[in-house]
């Protein structure tokens, strides 16, 4: 067999469909050869045996037997090719680890394009009732790709296995539209950190789909929130909700401007401030009444646990939708606390499920920071050169699996004192 026909043999494995595992790294012209040579021939036995066979797993130049069980699968190209016809090092992450979900996905791709470092995700959010990527998860990694000019494979809706390989982040006016109700400010946290800390020049964000959406942060929250954390940590944004995007028409439409950042500033928060009670009934598309209605169930239960509100009603372009935000006013930041309406779902209700939310928050210890800001803070901290000490009503587990990944791809110490759905200290050294 002549050279030509040895160099291309990776990607003529390509085309078979088995699942092998290799890995190719730092190796010479001949050693690559040998290789490939003996890839083919315990793939072809495999094939026509049905048996486990030895696989040679290549590492520094050494040919190391191992025992694999060779499955008919289309992940082929995930485990063994690159453009170059060999594989590269890959950041191996199992997306079933801890809670299993998205957010696995999203700081992979964030700490992917910020430090370099390409990762083989497999297990695509294992824990989840529809596994594999969705709409949102695929605009998250395909807007990844664009904005990083990152080479991808395994992006395709249901896909349970990704590569990602990133390049050099390029700053810009990006659009991206998920097509459904898939929450846009998913999205946005997956793109901002590398286009304020990789880029020295602005950034705008429009992003097309869900505001006010189920388990995922609302517009308000970020701009209320999350926004005033950034702020803390030395990273401007500005929001704005052009139009309010419901499930499950979404169309709902923000924009985001990021200026670069240099330094990220580090956070000690261990105890809130004193508080003071906000908010706001809004509906989209739908009868003012329900706004009022909203306002007047969350002002009545408020008072019942002597909690004194000033609530705002407003109507909004897009929907149909409604939502009932109450905003915690301390430090070191607002929290916002949102219930949302559903189809056959009562205006009292969805006042209720944010009365319950803001009550809970007023009755855990007086630490800091709330359970969904902890998870989002955690990333842009472990990225700043100075160390970082808060405290959180509550461990979820996003929180700790957040930090499972961000030890991944950082050699930083942070630690999470305290037990999952208690209160707990996070320490970034």
């Amino acid at each position: 067999m002549n050279l030509p026909i040895l160099v291309n043999l990776p990607r003529l494995l390509c085309r078979l469909p088995l699942r092998l595992f290799t890995k190719l790294n730092d190796m010479t012209v001949g050693t690559s050869i040998l290789a490939c040579t003996m890839i083919v021939g315990t793939s072809i036995l495999a094939c026509t045996t049905g048996r486990d066979w030895p696989r040679p797993v290549v590492q520094a130049g050494m040919l190391v037997p191992t025992i694999i069980r060779t499955n008919f699968s289309r992940e082929l190209r995930l485990f063994l090719c690159s453009p170059c016809g060999m594989s590269t090092p890959h950041l191996e992450i199992d997306g079933s680890l801890g809670e299993g979900g998205g957010q696995i996905l999203r700081t992979s791709l964030t700490l992917s394009l910020i430090t370099g470092k390409s990762f083989h995700l497999r297990n695509i959010r294992a824990r989840r009732s529809k596994p594999g990527l969705q709409p949102q998860h695929l605009m998250c990694v395909r807007a990844a790709a664009k904005i990083g000019n990152a080479t991808i494979r395994g992006a395709s809706r249901g896909s349970c296995d990704l590569v990602f390989e990133p390049g050099k982040v390029t700053p810009g006016s990006y659009r991206f539209d998920i097509g459904t109700a898939g929450a846009t400010g998913l999205v946005l946290h997956t793109l901002y950190l590398p286009l304020v800390l990789g880029t020295n020049e602005p950034s705008s964000l429009t992003l097309v789909g869900g505001t006010h959406v189920d388990h995922s942060p609302c517009f308000h929250f970020l701009d209320t929130t999350w926004r005033r954390y950034l702020e803390l940590l030395g990273v401007p944004i500005q929001l704005r909700m052009v139009r309010a995007g419901f499930y499950p028409r979404g169309g709902g439409i923000v924009e985001a401007h990021l200026q670069p950042c240099a330094h990220l500033r580090g956070l000690k928060a261990t105890k809130r401030g004193e508080v003071t009670v906000t908010g706001f009934s809004a509906v989209a598309g739908l009868p003012e009444d329900i706004a009022h209605r909203q306002a007047r169930q969350a002002i009545r239960r408020l008072k019942q646990h002597d909690v004194e509100a000033r609530i705002r009603e407003e109507t909004w372009d897009g929907g149909p939708g409604t939502v009932m935000g109450l905003i915690v006013n301390t430090t070191p930041a607002p929290v916002l606390l949102f219930g949302l309406g559903a189809r056959g779902k009562r205006a009292e209700k969805v006042a209720d499920e944010a009365v319950e939310q803001a009550l809970a928050f007023l009755r855990a210890s007086p630490a800091a920071v709330d359970r969904h800001s902890a998870d989002q803070i955690v990333l842009p901290l472990a990225l700043s050169l100075e160390p970082s000490l808060f405290a959180v009503t509550e461990v979820t587990r996003h929180l700790l699996t957040n930090i499972e990944v961000i030890r991944e791809f950082l050699d930083r110490n942070v630690v999470c004192d305290g037990d999952e759905g208690g209160a707990g200290t996070v320490r970034i050294e």
